[in-house]
């Protein structure tokens, strides 16, 4: 589908025809909050993952909904969006599970309370930022960074337990690494929209880019012509990915609009955007992207669908922006 047509109505929609677990809901509504602002179907989502979030055993996953709550707690003032918001932060902070240096494991569960996720860099720090704990956040984003990212190559390592002191999984996942893109990219926004009085702002503003540029490098080192992405970056015998695509040029868009990268960067961008565009079928559906559920074999995803309209948002923000400036 290469139509030039605007697909979001039917990337949208076919997002929202599918089943989610509470961190699938915490991306879908992430892209309506930045597509849409605080609109019904925002709401809509919000309220369902407060009626299955008790049978959600995870422990940063459910997170992934917890910057919207917060944002429309303050827009409709409801009381049980601010208890659960606080039930949240009081049990990360307070009562969840740590290792020696402080990094909160990503699952409850027996089998995995030890283990490190770089999923967690999409999760973890923004809520704890929006929440108004920048320092938390700041704990999390660093201590991942010592155990999960390889300097030399400039990406990050999937898993790390924390037990055996070892990777779980020692392969640099393009998909992940676009998770610590939009992260980092994420707390960046809201420490601008937020924390600018903090002490602390500069600093971490500081570090955030330096980090995220050092993670951006990596990936582009290993985009492809098309640009698009090998499932694991540095490996061709894994299949082309499409969902790393659009979570850098969401990365990039939302960079080159709040300044910290420079324009010259647009034209990754721009290839990986054009890419994506034609992975959208006539369905609304973005094809071979790690397909749900094991993501392991291309597919579909509620991520791949999330992260186009991120892209597109991003995109239309920039432009918009860039138009205001003339």
């Amino acid at each position: 589908m290469s139509s030039n047509v605007s697909k979001i109505p039917l990337v949208k929609s076919a997002m929202l025809s599918m089943q989610r677990l509470s961190w699938e809901q915490g991306v879908a509504a992430l892209a309506l909050y930045e597509l849409e602002g605080l609109s019904d179907d925002l709401v809509r989502l919000c309220e369902a993952t407060l009626a299955r979030l008790a049978a959600d055993d995870g422990l940063a996953e459910p997170l992934a909904m917890g910057e919207h709550l917060i944002a429309l707690h303050k827009k409709l003032g409801k009381a049980e969006y601010k208890e659960v918001i606080d039930k949240l932060y009081y049990y990360l902070k307070y009562e969840a599970a740590r290792g020696d240096d402080g990094l909160l494991f990503h699952f409850d569960r027996s089998w995995a309370g030890h283990r490190l996720w770089v999923d967690a860099y999409y999760i973890t720090p923004a809520f704890f930022c929006k929440y108004g704990d920048v320092e938390e956040a700041m704990i999390q984003i660093k201590g991942l960074k010592k155990h999960l990212f390889n300097q030399p190559i400039g990406l990050l390592n999937h898993k790390w337990d924390d037990k055996k002191k070892e990777f779980e999984r020692n392969d640099f996942w393009g998909l992940v690494n676009g998770w610590a893109l939009v992260g980092i990219t994420r707390v960046i926004s809201i420490l601008d929209e937020e924390h600018k009085d903090s002490d602390s702002y500069d600093k971490d503003r500081r570090y955030l880019i330096s980090y995220l540029l050092d993670i951006l490098h990596g990936c582009l080192t290993f985009q492809r012509d098309d640009g698009l992405f090998y499932d694991i970056l540095d490996n061709p015998q894994s299949f082309i990915e499409t969902n790393m695509s659009q979570m850098l040029a969401y990365t990039i868009y939302k960079g080159v609009k709040a300044a910290y990268l420079n324009k010259e960067y647009l034209i990754f961008a721009d290839n990986a955007r054009e890419a994506v565009h034609n992975k959208v079928d006539k369905y609304g559906f973005v094809r071979d992207v790690c397909g749900m559920p094991s993501f392991s074999s291309p597919g579909i995803a509620v991520e791949g669908q999330a992260f186009f309209l991120l892209m597109e948002a991003s995109k239309r923000d920039l432009y918009k922006q860039s138009m205001n400036d003339t």
